[in-house]
């Protein structure tokens, strides 16, 4: 409690409305307007290169792995209380009242902190060292994935199994969304979450000797056929395994399904928990509206990865794409440490 309060007086001192380094808003100055176009605007964000942070725990997640913060909004100094003072000698502290952080957030209960940060970049933050220590040689790559709170989902399973890195495709939605990062739970600042890639580059960021893999959470048998859906605009020919809405996509006819299933890359089904996780591996997960793209599927088969498949009982048409994945991961860590288990035994031996 004692160093609670030695803590909290050291704010009170360096907060105290009137020193020069704190300003408090009065009425709505261009600081104001910040904020809430970077909430809601991707294009802005892009042209400024910045990003909205907010809540305690997600601003200390950026600053310790180096982002920088340039304008800090809070209510009151009981929010800031474990903020890293150290962190915020450069940076402008403006206090607001509490009104204006609820009409700017969409939480239900805003924590009364928000920060304008740049957006970070990847190959100067400093990610945790227990991060590190646990990384296993697994990326994912996302494809497609436009739903904010699956993608933050996705990006905390990424985490928590311990992937090297996270490679976003142009079509998943803006990782920096607010949306996004409160999924994320601070995810976005412990591994690389590398965005907006073409395709074409995706191999750049991954070991030549890397096997990419790519995961249907559909209902799925392994001898059931797969046909693409109708591109609607470039780069966004998707894959459907659901039978019935292939057939609205593309008319329904066997002629047609035929024709498109004789120009597809051939790529083996495999059940999730039979081996495919051995050196280094990546996972292609696509989004529950889209699905999985041509380009994923002929990256997969260029490096000698498989179609995954999780089995479900009849009657369920697929899983969400963030349990899938979440599974996935998971099964893949399982199959990597063993593979490095079973490898030390034989040494021994």
């Amino acid at each position: 409690m004692a160093a609670l309060r030695g803590n909290v007086s050291r704010w009170a001192v360096v907060l105290t409305p009137g020193r020069r380094h704190v300003r408090t808003l009065r009425r709505r100055p261009l600081e104001v307007l910040k904020v809430v176009t970077i909430a809601k605007s991707k294009k802005f964000r892009d042209q400024q290169g910045k990003i909205l942070v907010e809540g305690r725990r997600l601003i200390i997640d950026a600053l310790g792995a180096g982002a920088l913060l340039q304008t800090l909004f809070f209510s009151t100094v009981d929010s800031l209380k474990e903020l890293p003072l150290e962190k915020l000698k450069h940076v402008k502290l403006i206090k607001v009242k509490f009104e204006e952080i609820k009409m700017w957030s969409d939480l239900v209960t805003p924590q009364g902190a928000m920060g304008i940060f740049v957006r970070p970049d990847h190959s100067k933050m400093k990610y945790p060292s227990v991060q590190q220590e646990h990384t296993i040689p697994l990326s994912l790559i996302g494809d497609n994935i436009r739903d904010p709170g699956n993608l933050g989902t996705i990006l905390r399973s990424a985490v928590a199994a311990g992937c090297s890195k996270v490679l976003l495709t142009k079509g998943c939605v803006d990782v920096w969304e607010p949306k996004v990062l409160r999924a994320g739970m601070g995810a976005h600042f412990r591994i690389p979450v590398i965005s907006n890639l073409e395709w074409d580059v995706v191999p750049n960021y991954l070991a030549t000797s890397t096997r990419v893999h790519v995961a249907d959470h559909s209902h799925w048998s392994a001898g059931k056929s797969v046909v693409p859906r109708k591109s609607h605009a470039a780069g966004d020919q998707s894959w459907a395994s659901h039978t019935r809405q292939t057939e609205e996509q593309e008319g329904g006819t066997e002629d047609r399904e035929r024709e498109f299933l004789l120009s597809l890359p051939e790529v083996e089904a495999r059940c999730y928990h039979r081996t495919w996780a051995e050196g280094q591996t990546a996972i292609v997960i696509g989004g529950e509206t889209q699905g999985l793209s041509l380009e994923a599927l002929l990256l997969a088969q260029k490096m000698r990865g498989q179609r995954l498949y999780i089995p479900m009982i009849p009657g369920v048409d697929s899983l969400n794409s963030a349990m899938a994945a979440s599974i996935l991961l998971f099964e893949g860590r399982r199959q990597l440490l063993s593979s490095v288990a079973n490898g030390n035994r034989t040494e021994r031996t």
